[in-house]
């Protein structure tokens, strides 16, 4: 594979006629490959500084975009119960096979709305407070990209942030080895390293900005992610 260009080669999990049990195989087995890569820390890092300077029981609102299985959204709860803050938690997805997976794997009592739409049609009555979305931009063409980041800033009352993967060949050939040993799924160990060779570079994420007009922070983390975020 040549990791020197984002790849445009399509995944699996994209196609619209993939089996719905398969497709929830899928999220349930993609939920394990972000626990064991430690993927959502970043972010709930971020969401920690982003309302640092907020009392206990303060209410806020958190946007998930791409939300799949919805286990970032059940990660920002916990953390928020443990922080002491009343957070009022939404996440869409285009597939609408995802919230039906969603609302399954989402414990009785943990308040989290999940919608089915296309992100770019998405008006809300009002703006969230911060927007995240992990492991979704790499699905995106470059142009696609810059139109996310313009829609996140303009409606983002405090803040946001995203989070996903570096195209480099550690990761790239370390996850083959991960998944085969996990025994995650077969349409899994492709889209995996798919989604790798999809991925960015910083250099790249410094120019979609600039292509975007957004100003915005480009951090790498452990395990070749990188977390590009916006606090107001």
């Amino acid at each position: 594979m040549d990791l020197t260009a984002r790849s445009t080669m399509p995944e699996l999990m994209d196609a619209p006629d993939l089996e719905g049990a398969v497709y929830a195989r899928c999220l349930s087995d993609l939920a394990a490959v972000n626990r064991a890569t430690f993927t959502h820390r970043p972010t709930l890092r971020w969401l920690a500084a982003a309302t640092a300077g907020l009392p206990a029981g303060a209410v806020f609102s958190v946007l998930d975009i791409a939300s799949g299985q919805g286990d970032l959204l059940r990660a920002i709860a916990a953390w928020a119960t443990k922080a002491g803050f009343n957070v009022k938690l939404a996440g869409i997805d285009l597939n609408p096979r995802s919230a039906p997976a969603a609302r399954s794997a989402t414990p009785a009592g943990v308040p989290i709305s999940y919608l089915t739409g296309d992100i770019f049609r998405f008006e809300p009555l009002e703006n969230f407070d911060f927007i995240v979305t992990s492991q979704f931009t790499h699905h995106l063409a470059d142009a696609e990209v810059v139109r996310l980041l313009q829609w996140m800033e303009g409606h983002a009352a405090r803040g946001w942030y995203i989070s996903d993967l570096h195209r480099h060949a550690f990761a790239y050939y370390g996850f083959r080895w991960l998944a085969r040993l996990a025994g995650w799924h077969e349409i899994v160990r492709q889209d995996g390293t798919i989604s790798i060779a999809r991925g960015f570079t910083r250099a790249e994420w410094r120019a979609l900005l600039a292509q975007a007009g957004v100003a915005a922070r480009v951090r790498w983390h452990w395990l070749f992610r990188h977390g590009v975020s916006r606090i107001k």
